[in-house]
């Protein structure tokens, strides 16, 4: 610097300017060697040698993940470190959070999934849901959506604090915690929340806008979304209910040595452990250390963790997804021991079963319908089963699987992930007539084939094409069938059994007890005509279906519907038929009463025409009453005719199905 200043007066004198040597900041240019190449600063050759050397000396470069892409990014990085550092002390919160686009029909999804988290019997008097905001307990659900009508996209969480039940109220920790993370994202947020107390945790569903208070976009780094709620909403309830004292955490560390579940402790022992997966209980604090030492015992005991001698335990592969199945499993067994207990029914000695993947059929009388993931919306159904055996049968999202009352008596199958026969069938006319596919086509391609079968084809390319896997609807009603139609319609039905593994029908939605006189066809009748009654185990559900298939054969003979003795049983010709006439009579006389009304039954070729009034849902299936000027009638119901209820209609009775017309004017749309 000395040199510096001993130039500066020559140059002010060169310039012609006079200038005080505080008056002049040089700035220097890159240093460089004699012979011109850049000389690099010893302090950024020791950073890019530690670079080099990676773990060897604690310094890794981190790969670019796009976590830190967003608002929240370095705020959520800091809370993760304190996450870390926070030990046992700090109470826990659990956030899950989902990002749903809002393009094309996902509007729709956006107001099903409004109402889902305000239905019946989420709060702690069994009400309705109620929608709260920022500055009302009353929120306007229809207001919240038509202010998302344009936005690109909305987040959704789930908070539910560990000891969320001592709040007598959870709207100002929602409302305290939404203002913490708009400081931290730097912006104001349009959100709506409703809380829920129909589970084991109370937890809050919070729907936020997808823009900020300028409206662009909002983009949150997933390393906040990972870390910073979960921290945020976990320090408020420490702040609010007190940290854990010594004595809490040692009782639920006690607690936690015997678990078959992941705890903390087996997260603590994780992050000790070594490369080759091994650990030691050593620890500074002779609680701590005798914890894991009993921990690693235990685990030990379930083949986890082997013991290496020394002191030294190696931890098996996949410790933690393990630990977390079978902690699952047992909340799945506690939570079906608690429901028989609550509806008394004696299952002592009986085998509970988590259903997850479905090898054969399963008759069953339907217990409880609940939730495995509320914020994926996938249910589940327990199910005490003709087999004499309990299950737990998960049965994707809600709104795949039609409602059941308890007590029903159902028959669940698993769905087929792969092409259907009408997958290959189109594709086989697709690929006769150029990669075009229609009804006329069809037709003339398979002659045997009834147009209403051909429009079957029409509906399952429909569907492919709303869910965007191929098929290309033209001008003239044709399809455009790509050369992968296979593969592609192989990938849709993949994904359609992640939402649907299932397929549920309802045997009779009566207590079996009850159709042992009853003039109607029963599930009863075919399990005699098939000759599987015996297939109902002697315990539980089972014993049950075995006594009424006892008293359902002898009615049957009593009313000659059927021959046999102690040894043998047969129906007889147009037994289930003649039941199905005794139970329409019935139903219909009591329908025109109401009515006013006389009955008209339908013949196969015969054109009906009327008014599509309601559902009749009978013991041999579901009909649609067919309501006219001077009398009625009724027809196979198809779910399609749920949205013309009321709605004028005509059409032919066919073998295989109706050829409805709705309305005036309307081209007609094809039922099989």
């Amino acid at each position: 610097m000395a040199e510096i200043r001993h130039f500066t007066p020559v140059i002010a004198r060169l310039l012609g300017a006079a200038v005080s040597d505080d008056d002049f900041t040089p700035k220097l240019g890159r240093t460089r060697s004699k012979d011109g190449k850049k000389v690099v600063k010893y302090g950024g050759r020791i950073l890019a040698a530690a670079r080099l050397a990676g773990a060897k000396t604690g310094v890794r470069s981190r790969r670019f993940d796009g976590s830190r892409i967003g608002r929240g990014a370095s705020m959520g990085r800091l809370l993760s470190s304190r996450d870390r550092l926070a030990g046992f002390r700090g109470r826990r919160a659990m956030v899950k959070a989902s990002l749903v686009r809002l393009a094309g029909k996902a509007g729709q999804v956006a107001r099903a999934h409004m109402r889902y988290i305000q239905r019946d019997g989420v709060t702690r008097q069994g009400l309705p849901g109620e929608l709260y905001g920022p500055d009302t307990d009353r929120a306007n659900g229809d207001d919240f959506l038509k202010r998302t009508a344009h936005d690109r996209h909305q987040f959704r969480f789930i908070v539910s604090a560990e000891d969320g039940a001592e709040y007598p109220d959870l709207k100002p920790y929602v409302r305290r915690l939404m203002t913490q993370v708009e400081k931290d994202l730097g912006t104001k947020l349009d959100w709506v929340a409703v809380d829920h107390f129909n589970t084991d945790r109370p937890h809050t569903h919070i729907v936020l806008r997808g823009v900020d208070d300028r409206g662009d976009n909002l983009i949150i780094a997933r390393e906040y979304i990972s870390h910073g709620l979960r921290e945020r909403a976990s320090e408020l309830v420490t702040l609010d209910l007190g940290p854990r004292i010594d004595r809490e955490i040692e009782d639920r560390l006690r607690h936690d040595v015997d678990q078959e579940r992941l705890t903390a402790i087996d997260r603590r022992l994780l992050r000790r452990m070594d490369t080759d997966r091994t650990v030691s209980p050593a620890d500074n604090d002779p609680f701590q250390q005798s914890i894991a030492a009993g921990r690693l015992r235990k685990l030990k005991a379930m083949d986890l963790a082997e013991d290496i001698g020394g002191g030294r335990y190696r931890l098996a592969e996949g410790l933690e997804d393990t630990l977390r199945r079978m902690g699952e499993r047992g909340d799945i067994i506690r939570l079906m021991q608690r429901e028989l207990t609550a509806r008394r029914l004696d299952r002592a000695g009986v085998e509970q079963v988590v259903t997850t993947d479905m090898r054969e059929p399963l008759v069953g009388r339907m217990i409880h319908r609940g939730f495995s993931d509320e914020h994926r919306d996938r249910h589940y159904l327990m199910i005490d089963g003709a087999d004499g055996r309990v299950h737990y049968v998960d049965i994707g999202r809600g709104d795949a699987t039609q409602s059941v009352p308890e007590g029903a008596t159902v028959l669940i199958e698993a769905t087929r992930a792969g092409a259907t026969a009408a997958d290959r069938a189109v594709d086989a006319v697709a690929r006769a007539n150029g990669g075009r596919y229609s009804i006329d086509l069809h037709l003339r391609h398979d002659p045997q084939a009834s147009e209403s079968y051909a429009t079957s084809h029409v509906r399952r390319l429909e569907a492919m094409r709303r869910a965007g896997a191929g098929p290309e609807r033209n001008a003239d009603g044709s399809w455009t069938i790509p050369s992968d139609h296979l593969t592609r319609a192989e990938t849709f039905a993949q994904r359609q059994q992640r939402d649907r593994p299932i397929a549920l029908s309802i045997l009779s939605p009566r207590p079996v007890g009850d159709l042992v006189a009853i003039e109607a066809p029963t599930w009863l009748d075919r399990e005699l005509a098939s000759g599987a009654s015996d297939a109902a185990r002697d315990a539980g559900f089972g014993r049950e279906v075995r006594t009424a298939l006892a008293a359902r054969r002898q009615w049957l003979i009593e009313q000659q519907l059927a021959d046999g003795d102690g040894q043998s049983f047969r129906l007889r010709a147009h037994a289930l038929e003649n039941l199905r006439q005794r139970e329409l009579e019935s139903v219909s006389g009591r329908i025109s009463g109401q009515l006013g009304k006389q009955f008209e039954p339908t013949q196969i070729g015969e054109r009906v025409e009327g008014v599509i009034a309601r559902r009749v849902d009978l013991e041999s299936g579901s009909y649609a009453l067919v309501e006219r000027s001077r009398d009625f009638t009724l027809v196979p119901w198809r779910d399609v005719l749920d949205r013309n209820i009321g709605k004028a209609a005509s059409g032919i009775v066919r073998a295989d199905g109706i050829n409805w017309q709705f309305g005036r004017g309307r081209s007609g749309q094809t039922i099989s």
